[in-house]
């Protein structure tokens, strides 16, 4: 059924046209758009609509899903538009329209075969104000900016922008430019009031000025890379052609150099082989495939490593014992050991058997902080003539810090072992693995676990790294490592190595060290001159026994270099230009003192007992007080002990209370009170089984009243018997013991063999007692 439509439809400023919903988009008014109509009510309504007077209301849809919308599911501000062409294709039409004016839909005239409406012409309000003007030109002065940056517009509509248009028109065509959402438009299409019109398009015009400002500025970008990338790659593939044509053959200078560097580098054949297949690889490359950089890092690291260099090995065991006792001072077994190790390397190295393939022994240096273990490191590579090289394991928790990564992953690189051997430039150095005590283990591995192929002379001569991939001669290094103490050394690993133990310095080895060495060193390392500090003996003394309390040197070293620091302060403010220390400068240079001579009791006392310890910076004294309490028989233990010395505490009054009549005890005499055991300094873990006897003897004198004499110390393992076991770290505790200021000391009988490497200046200002059961200890401790 057909529709005409004629003039006599419209009256009083209201048509009767036909309504087209639009799926998406907005056509303004003084605007023409292209458009094609497939749904049957669109096409139906659009041919009509040709056939009578052409005009025709375009609404946009409120949901573009909806097939057939009704009048409610279309916006209810349209644009009136006149046909100006019709084109048929396969069930389509294709439009030219072009945008007359806003109206409002009113009412539905008709809906078959397609909606026809009553709409009102919506007026605009134009003002014409100085603000509109600097709208207009504001908006003409961005369009010409955007489409200087690429923005897409016709030809003919930007001179007819840029011609003298009205403010509405302008409006118009540039909200139909803008790439805005059509709930956007469809808000500018509503707005009646043009200035309002316009300042909302300045704002949307200048965003998207500013995105293409931004894209602009990445295509400048990219475009300059991509340009340099082409010329490079023009260059390159010029300069093989031309190196072709000079007869150069490699085609690549870098090619030809590798081919010298592998050849230069004496590998073994089969590493050869690798490099040589991997060097292969690289030259059927092109320059920027991002292997290429990968091989040729790889290339690198094989090429350097020292395959055959090795430096001299002209052991001379009176040059190494001259240098060892001009490094260090004391450490008489330690420099027996290390002389005798450099002994059977000498013999070994001039009488090649053929048939011994075992290695050298792996050292390991264990002992205190601050006792010289690196720095003995240093003097047996001084004395070898051989590179030093150091490492700290101290925290490695990953595997591949030891064995490398694989090369599949993206930074990859050799283990700290092979960067240590291309650092030394030498297949033979002097290698030292400190802190080998405190390696980690997580999820990516044990990395102590990795060093036992490196370590063990059995096997260490085909070291396999990840990242090389090809076997590397490690039988030729000297390893030492260092660790304060052996419980965290996996037993594996331990297994592979000679322990020699450092101990704690007495008070005349640490005289002796500051006076040969740390004084010189600290005076050069603050800049003073030897003339302009002087520290006399008494004064050096009391540094060390008042305000150090170390096994080592190292805290020691340090309040040293804090007196030259503020005399060094004093000289370059010419307040004075030699210094002479004594008691008074001394105290302004270092407080108060830090520690008293003695740390003995002052006098007996009942339930208070001085024992001897082991910690990981030496020999310490333990004080061990007992308390008694009305109570229920219960056992207090205050202090941070361990498991092991709550245990100890245990079995001693167990003992007691198992031989209550030898000690004249009451039978009962725990059921009516608390004991409690306390250890002071509590916030510093204790533990260790070599408290029991002092813990005993705290624990009878409370019992029987009778007082613990105050300069005996004691230290050993008891049992539910009596017994006395055997303890360790004799010389540490016995040092403490001097420093401390006692004058007895009872341990177990097994120990006696063990005072052999306690100095004798320090053992003739001992009384020892060496007991086997707890009646002994307490015959000679209480009084």
């Amino acid at each position: 059924m057909a529709i005409i439509l004629n003039s006599s439809s419209i009256k009083n400023n209201r048509k009767v046209v036909p309504l087209i919903p639009l799926r998406r988009g907005i056509v303004f008014p003084h605007t023409e758009s292209v458009l094609s109509f497939g749904r049957p009510k669109s096409v139906a309504a659009i041919e009509a609509a040709y056939k009578s007077n052409r005009l025709i209301c375009l609404v946009a849809q409120k949901d573009s899903e909806v097939n057939d919308p009704e009048l409610d599911q279309v916006y209810q501000v349209g644009t009136l538009c006149t046909i100006q062409r019709l084109l048929k294709t396969n069930g389509e039409v294709d439009a030219l329209v072009k945008g007359m004016a806003r109206v409002k839909l009113d009412s539905v005239y008709s809906t078959r075969p397609f909606l026809l409406v009553n709409v009102t012409e919506v007026p605009e309000i134009i003002e014409s104000s100085d603000k509109v003007k600097a709208l207009v030109r504001y908006i003409t002065g961005q369009l010409k900016r955007a489409v200087n940056l690429g923005k897409s517009i016709e030809f003919l509509v930007f001179m007819k922008l840029m011609s003298d248009v009205t403010a509405s028109e302008l409006a118009d065509q540039v909200a139909n430019i803008l790439q805005l959402s059509t709930q956007d438009k469809q808000k500018l299409l509503e707005i009646v009031e043009v200035r309002i019109r316009l300042e909302k398009i300045s704002e949307y015009l200048s965003q998207e000025l500013r995105i293409l400002e931004i894209e602009h500025s990445i295509n400048s970008k990219t475009q300059k890379k991509f340009d340099k990338s082409m010329r490079e790659a023009v260059l390159r593939e010029r300069m093989k052609t031309i190196q072709k044509e000079l007869g150069d053959k490699e085609g690549d200078k870098d090619i030809g150099e590798y081919r010298q560097k592998i050849k230069a580098a004496q590998m073994p054949a089969e590493v050869k082989d690798k490099a040589e297949k991997e060097l292969g690889r690289l030259a059927k490359m092109h320059s920027f495939n991002p292997e290429a950089g990968y091989i040729r890092t790889y290339l690198d690291w094989l090429v350097e490593l020292p395959w055959s260099k090795k430096t001299a090995n002209n052991v001379s065991i009176i040059k190494a014992k001259k240098v060892l006792e001009q490094d260090h001072y004391g450490l008489k077994e330690v420099k027996e050991r290390v002389l005798e190790y450099l002994a059977v390397m000498k013999l070994k190295s001039g009488n090649k058997d053929k048939d011994d393939n075992s290695g050298p022994t792996i050292l390991c240096f264990v002992g205190p902080p601050g006792v010289g273990k690196t720095s003995m490191g240093k003097s047996i590579a001084k004395a070898l003539g051989r590179k030093f090289v150091r490492i700290s394991l101290g925290g490695i928790r990953d595997e591949a810090e030891i064995r490398g990564h694989r090369r599949t992953y993206v930074g990859a690189m050799p283990g700290r072992i092979i960067q240590g051997i291309k650092t030394a430039d030498t297949k033979n150095p002097v290698f030292m693995l400190d802190e080998i005590d405190k390696i980690g283990a997580d999820f990516r591995g044990d990395p102590s676990a990795a060093l036992l192929e490196a370590l063990d002379p059995e096997q260490n001569n085909q070291f396999s790294d990840h990242y090389l991939e090809v076997a590397f001669d490690l039988s030729e290094v000297m390893f030492i490592t260092t660790a304060n103490i052996l419980d965290t050394i996996p037993p594996a690993l331990k297994d592979r190595l000679e322990i020699i133990r450092f101990s704690g310095y007495t008070y005349d080895e640490k005289y002796q060290i500051a006076k040969k060495f740390l004084l010189k060193k600290t005076l050069k390392s603050n800049g003073l001159k030897p003339g302009q500090m002087e520290i006399p003996s008494s004064m050096l003394n009391k540094i060390i026994q008042k305000y150090t309390r170390e096994a080592g040197v190292r805290n020691l070293e340090r309040e040293i270099s804090k007196v030259m620091r503020k005399v060094a302060t004093q000289i370059a403010m010419r307040k004075k230009t030699k210094v002479k220390l004594n008691s008074t400068s001394l105290t302004d240079f270092l407080g108060p003192p830090k520690f008293t001579s003695t740390l003995a009791e002052k006098k007996d006392e009942i339930g208070a007992s001085t024992g001897l310890a082991w910690t990981q910076a030496g020999g310490e004294i333990l004080f061990i007080e007992v308390a008694l309490m009305p109570g229920k028989g219960n056992l207090i233990l205050t202090g941070q002990l361990g498991e092991v010395m709550k245990e100890s505490c245990r079995a001693a009054l167990s003992y007691l209370k198992s031989h209550w009549q030898h000690y004249g005890l009451d039978k009962n005499v725990t059921k009516a009170m608390d004991i409690h055991v306390h250890v002071p300094e509590g916030a510093v873990p204790k533990d260790g089984p070599s408290a029991g006897v002092t813990i005993a003897t705290a624990l009878t004198s409370a019992l029987t009243k009778r007082k613990v004499r105050k300069e005996v110390g004691m230290t050993g393992e008891i049992t539910l018997r009596g017994k006395v076991l055997e303890i360790g770290g004799v010389k540490e505790k016995i040092i403490a013991a001097h420093q401390a200021g006692l004058k007895e000391i009872i341990m177990p009988k097994n120990n006696k063999k063990d005072l052999i490497k306690v100095p004798d200046k320090i053992k003739k200002d001992f009384k020892f007692h060496f007991v086997s059961s707890l009646d002994q200890v307490l015959k000679q401790a209480l009084k």
